[in-house]
């Protein structure tokens, strides 16, 4: 069905008004949260530990054994851990120092575990003498998040492998980028296990696992290995964003909310080869790579303690040792922040299927992996992501410039022949159908495409969404300034208009709608502006729609990271000047100078 100048009007604005629910949906949905009352203990079940099949990881007394135990089972039940602040924790046993240009922390000789990392650079403020961000931390402290590897005996073995609760012995030494660490374990049964720890100058832990079979019996082991987090951590809680189990198991991505755990309790994979699991949080992540070019069953799971005790885990299959004989693994671990480069540099060099899916890119991966490249490389031109983000809206300004200008031409040319189309419409008030034919022929003669207006807005949605995307998700654009105020182009703007921009010596509450800014005012002032371009709609409720629209999107934007809302007020002040210019070009009446003065007289007649 052919649209007239009305209809092309309210298809717009269903378009810009589902711009509007697309958005809030993203912004404001969040992800629930985690159910405080947990089902009732269930005890292990024993499984024989043929190849293929996955033992339980050795027992825990703070954490539950997420390994599959046969299909729908729940992982193991154990008790929760008694807490203690982290600086007890830590000095509660010997421990192993890690320093690397990224990170400084310790291992733990008691289990041999990963649980005492902070990093470096990343603090918890735009204040740089803030703490900085703790990413691992004992079991035995609050929000307990750490990881450990090892051997596991099968089922019922008399074998003792290494367990929470074994001590290893160091040779010495503070683990660096240049100096590996080693331990070693003898389980006075004829087993030596011996772990060589090594780590890279970021993120990368490469753990090899050897034992030595000085007995006279064969011995049956599995490699494991395993993260834990202790009580659900706070998340955004947002659509766009996943925080919470993840890995790339069995050439899927598999993606599990901390509620969405708590109700389906465990999760298993078989016979799965390479890939990596573990847990992400906006930033920061942490995750199991095994090698690539072997076979392993993992499992996602949680117990029923208070706190619940969240854990991802592989386990290889079984190996046998004989006399005289030894065995190795090779397993690494992903402790850090979540840079692209190193991301991206991890999967390169090791082969580490589809590990760039770390970073939570969005449906538009296609688009935003691309833009972040290019804002990434101006920005190093620059120094500066705002001024990034301003030289990216001009680049995409000139992407879609033919586009833009054929519409802005058809919308110049339709306002030219306003006076006709409503000759049409009087004169055929009554025979819908000849009005129709006789605009299409209008049209046609005028050389207007009713539906040009609406191409700029439905193409540049993907460019909106995953700009969005690369500015909130992007550890990049984390704590990045721009001028003056902003200091933080990831979180919204500071300012309010209710205490005058700081001018008035209070605070404003924490309530979202308060919070409104300065780059959201001006964000207001460009969209109504851009409206006033266009002559009034002569339908009373469009008019009103689009008289308030821009309040609306000023209140909504509040809150969305500053350099989103710069993005739209500069690509608001482009429009104008691109409608402006060829406007003039076309002779056609610019009508933002009517529609002001019009405006301020109806405001200045109200007053009086």
């Amino acid at each position: 069905m052919h649209k007239q100048p009305q209809d092309n009007r309210n298809l717009l604005l269903a378009i810009v008004l589902s711009v509007v629910v697309m958005v809030g949906w993203n912004y404001f949905y969040g992800v629930p949260q985690a159910e405080k009352s947990r089902q009732a203990a269930q005890n292990a079940q024993s499984q024989t530990t043929t190849t293929g099949a996955a033992p339980v990881v050795p027992g825990q007394t703070q954490a539950p054994a997420a390994v599959p135990q046969g299909a729908g089972q729940a992982p193991a039940q154990t008790a929760a851990p008694v807490q203690m602040s982290r600086q007890q924790a830590l000095a509660a046993g010997p421990r192993v120092a890690v320093e690397t240009p990224a990170l400084k922390g310790s291992i733990a000789l008691k289990g041999g575990r990963f649980d005492d990392l902070s990093f470096v650079k990343y603090r918890e403020s735009v204040d740089p003498n803030s703490n900085t961000i703790v990413l691992l931390s004992p079991a035995e402290a609050q929000n307990g998040y750490y990881a450990d590897f090892g051997w596991v005996a099968p089922a019922g073995s008399a074998i003792a492998a290494p367990n929470a609760d074994t001590l290893w012995r160091s040779a010495g030494g503070t683990l660096t980028p240049t100096t590996p660490v080693t331990l070693t374990y003898d389980n006075g049964q004829g087993l030596l296990f011996t772990r060589t720890i090594a780590v890279d100058d970021r993120y990368l832990f490469t753990i090899t696992d050897k034992v030595e079979n000085k007995g006279a019996q064969p011995a049956a082991l599995s490699p494991y290995g395993r993260i834990s987090r202790i009580g659900a951590p706070h998340v955004d809680g947002i659509y766009v964003l996943h925080e919470g189990l993840i890995g790339y198991i069995g050439d899927k991505l598999q993606e599990i909310v901390y509620s969405d755990m708590d109700k389906q309790k465990s999760k298993s994979f078989k016979d799965a080869t390479g890939g990596w699991m573990g847990f992400t949080d906006k930033y920061w992540a942490a995750a199991i790579i095994p090698e690539q070019d072997k076979t392993y069953s993992a499992a996602f799971g949680v117990n029923a303690a208070k706190p619940p005790v969240y854990e991802t885990a592989g386990v290889l299959d079984a190996v046998t040792v004989a006399p005289g004989a030894s065995a190795e693994n090779v397993t690494r671990l992903f402790a850090g922040a979540k840079e692209v480069g190193a991301i991206d540099g991890y999967e390169s060099s090791l082969g580490i299927k589809k590990f760039e899916l770390m970073i939570d890119w969005g449906w538009f991966h296609w688009l935003t992996k691309p833009l972040f490249k290019l804002m990434d490389w101006i920005n190093k031109l620059v120094g500066n992501f705002g001024v990034t983000i301003l030289i990216v809206t001009v680049l995409v300004k000139l992407a879609f410039f033919p586009l833009a200008n054929k519409s802005y031409r058809s919308m110049a040319k339709m306002k030219e022949a306003q006076p006709e189309m409503m000759a049409i419409k009087e004169r055929f008030a009554d025979d819908r159908v000849r009005q129709q034919q006789e605009m299409m022929d209008l049209y046609k003669k005028k050389q207007i495409n009713p539906m040009a207006g609406c191409l700029p807005v439905v193409v540049q949605i993907p460019v909106f969404f995953a700009l969005y995307k690369v500015i909130y998700i992007t550890i990049e654009m984390r704590q990045a300034p721009f001028f003056g105020w902003i200091k933080d182009l990831s979180a919204g703007d500071p300012t309010s208009v209710f205490n005058l921009f700081g001018l008035l010596p209070y605070a404003i509450p924490n309530v979202s709608f308060l919070h409104l800014g300065v780059w959201p005012i001006i964000m207001g002032i460009t969209m109504w502006l851009q409206m006033k371009m266009n002559p009034e709609p002569p339908d009373p409720v469009q008019k009103q729609v689009f008289a308030w629209m821009p309040l609306i999107f000023t209140f909504m934007l509040a809150t969305f990271p500053a350099g989103l809302v710069i993005y739209w007020a500069w690509n608001n002040t482009l429009s104008i000047i691109q409608q402006y210019v060829i406007n003039r070009q076309l002779g056609v009446k610019i009508e933002i100078w009517d529609n002001l003065r019009k405006t301020f007289r109806l405001g200045k007649g109200s007053a009086g």
